[in-house]
């Protein structure tokens, strides 16, 4: 029997049971199936959604856009200054407002407390779009884009290589949810949260997988399935982005590094990548890369998750 979804909101991974996930894999394989066929699938006709960017984007944007035009509905832009969010208005009014006027809110935004805020004082699905804490619409792709071309998703091994970041957080969320092992390196001070790391360790506990978090990349990287990275500075660093190369300049994936992992290992990045620090050309663009099916995905996987709770 499918599970019902609607009227959820999506702010974490972790919030989602397996047979959720499961679902959410479904419907985007269902959905990316109509669209290459040209089957049309109007799910969410008149329904609009609200798009709120405090971080631009590329992939986020424009594929919830396409996505909620091609599911038949309308999204709605608004940039940083378009809202008085935060400004004259307080988070719990805006969500009380937008929840009489939309049938759904993506927010791409700073402070994660904000996601949280909005779905509490809404009545409408909230989805995560981006915080500086997670990223689960980035990670619920990821793991569809795996299942796809490994056929399986308990028992393989994914290493993270670089800061951990919100994709570092939302990985030992999603990882560890559907039974993968997960092994990331980063440097001391750079760790990912130890909130979210015993937390991933109880879910892959009851799973029964593995989570390991060293500062070393060859240990992480033996024999995994597969190895992401992301870059090395996030939006709102910038301005520490010289002081993190000389940090994380032995954290680069490069051909040497990818040795340690299986000859058939996929090579993953949210994008946009910054060839050259975080990883080499030569990776970014091997037979092993999967990076731009991985990019068109999060069309298919965020047309499921608008679909299920709108």
């Amino acid at each position: 029997m499918a599970v019902n979804m609607k009227g959820k909101s999506l702010i974490s991974i972790n919030d989602l049971t397996l047979e959720e996930i499961y679902e959410i894999f479904d419907v985007s394989k269902s959905l990316k199936q109509k669209l290459l066929t040209g089957e049309p699938h109007r799910l969410l006709e008149g329904k609009t959604l609200g798009m709120i960017f405090s971080k631009p984007s590329t992939r986020t944007r424009v594929s919830f856009e396409t996505g909620i035009f091609q599911l038949g509905g309308i999204g709605m832009y608004f940039g940083p200054n378009d809202l008085q969010l935060k400004k004259s208005e307080s988070v719990s009014d805006t969500a009380k407002v937008l929840s009489r006027y939309l049938s759904g809110i993506m927010i791409r935004t700073f402070d994660h407390q904000d996601v949280v805020d909005l779905a509490k004082y809404g009545s409408i699905p909230v989805i995560n779009g981006l915080t500086d804490l997670l990223h689960p619409c980035q990670v619920l792709t990821d793991l569809f884009t795996i299942l796809e071309k490994k056929r399986v998703l308990k028992g393989l091994k994914l290493a993270y290589i670089g800061d951990g970041n919100n994709m570092a957080h939302s990985l030992l969320n999603g990882c560890s949810k559907v039974g993968m092992d997960i092994s990331i390196a980063s440097p001391g001070g750079y760790k990912p949260l130890q909130e979210i790391v015993n937390n991933a360790r109880a879910n892959a506990k009851y799973m029964g997988s593995k989570v390991s978090i060293t500062d070393d990349p060859v240990d992480a990287v033996k024999n995994a399935d597969i190895i992401y990275t992301d870059v090395w500075a996030s939006m709102g660093q910038e301005k520490e982005s010289e002081k993190r190369k000389k940090i994380f300049k032995s954290f680069q994936v490069n051909s040497s590094l990818v040795k340690n992992a299986k000859a058939d290992y996929l090579f993953m990045h949210c994008l946009p990548a910054h060839r050259g620090d975080e990883v080499t050309n030569e990776v970014a663009d091997s037979a092993n890369s999967v990076i731009f099916d991985e990019a068109e995905n999060r069309l298919h996987v965020q047309k499921a998750i608008m679909a299920l709770l709108m």
